[in-house]
């Protein structure tokens, strides 16, 4: 890609980003927070999930002596 169509489309994008009225980028930010996986989840994967799991596994063995 030249830089000439790298700046055209750069534009392109801000003003499609300018156009969108600011009530409605604020709603879409918050929309796409709200479906955003745990912090935990983003860093490390299912190992959390993982360990949680294990855990309670062991913690109900245990119980149930």
């Amino acid at each position: 890609m030249k830089s000439d169509e790298y700046v055209r489309f750069l534009t392109e994008q801000f003003v499609r980003y300018m156009e969108v009225p600011r009530a409605e980028r604020k709603k879409a930010r918050m929309e796409q927070k709200a479906t955003r996986p745990p912090l935990r989840n983003q860093l490390f994967g299912q190992i959390p999930n993982a360990i949680e799991s294990y855990v309670s596994q062991i913690k109900t063995f245990l119980g149930k002596k």
